[in-house]
């Protein structure tokens, strides 16, 4: 018996320093209750929320968290919308907030929000605006190319960026992550910040745009996309090919009070030009 706890221990140290693992996650690799108190005993774990653990006593990051997620637990959660913008570089055009905005078909577990972290974790069902999303996961043994391997080959939408943490963080890619936020408007975003932001997306790739918009099923944020796209005439807006994209029929009161463009039915706050 103690041989094969020393054996379990040993491969115990082969998760990396800082790693966050699940009681489930421990359980199936045969650590049971009782030897999960132990190493907690002995310093070779950590708890840092209920049923969680990791090795190391570096401080929590919530991208370390989140890419625990979704290496080691097989998550589909994925960094979207305006938290993926300002991984991106993007920020400075929305103002920082304390949020971090997840996009999956299923809620993160519990835990996540336990963690001592100074950041809230906004979650979203990602079906709701792309309905044939992939659930993009992980193996156990993925490490999102830190060991040399090449990062995973992941569907149109998504990418991995490994500069924020050490393992790479799975994110949605900026157009994406721009119909993500103008599903947000008018209730979490402001039309200003995504004026702003629209102004600046010089860069973005065409292909990735039609992906998104065919994609899309919200009439509400393809219009808004469309409503930006004309104010700020990119390079990229001549190759999209408008007609095959769904904008349904009739009136969106999006801004009460405010003014209704001509051209996508919407209502659009004063200052921003649009006409009644």
């Amino acid at each position: 018996m103690a041989t094969e706890n020393r054996g379990k221990l040993n491969r115990l140290q082969q998760l990396p320093d800082g790693a966050l693992v699940d009681a489930a996650w421990l359980e199936r690799r045969g650590y049971s209750s009782s030897l999960r108190s132990q190493y907690v005993k002995a310093g070779w774990l950590n708890q840092p929320a209920p049923r969680v653990y990791r090795r190391g006593n570096s401080p929590i990051g919530w991208r370390e968290a989140i890419i625990s997620l979704q290496t080691f637990l097989e998550s589909d959660l994925t960094v979207g919308g305006r938290s993926a913008l300002e991984e991106l570089g993007y920020g400075h055009y929305l103002g920082r907030r304390r949020e971090v905005h997840l996009y999956g078909a299923q809620r993160p577990p519990g835990w996540l929000a336990a963690l001592p972290l100074e950041v809230e974790f906004v979650w979203h069902n990602s079906r709701r605006l792309f309905p044939d999303d992939p659930v993009v996961t992980q193996s156990d043994d993925a490490q999102s190319g830190t060991s040399g391997e090449p990062l995973p080959v992941l569907p149109d939408g998504f990418l991995i960026s490994d500069g924020t943490a050490k393992w790479g963080l799975r994110l949605a890619s900026a157009e994406r992550a721009l119909f993500q936020l103008l599903d947000e408007l008018p209730g979490r975003e402001t039309f200003h910040q995504v004026d702003m932001l629209m102004e600046g997306l010089a860069n973005f790739s065409p292909r990735s745009l039609q992906v998104q918009l065919a994609s899309c099923t919200s009439i509400k944020v393809k219009r808004l996309f469309f409503y930006f796209a004309d104010r700020h005439r990119h390079a990229w807006l001549e190759r999209l090919d408008r007609s095959a994209v769904d904008l349904g029929t009739g009136k969106r009161v999006l801004v009460k009070g405010g003014k209704l463009d001509p051209t996508y039915l919407i209502t659009v706050p004063e200052e921003l030009d649009g006409l009644s």
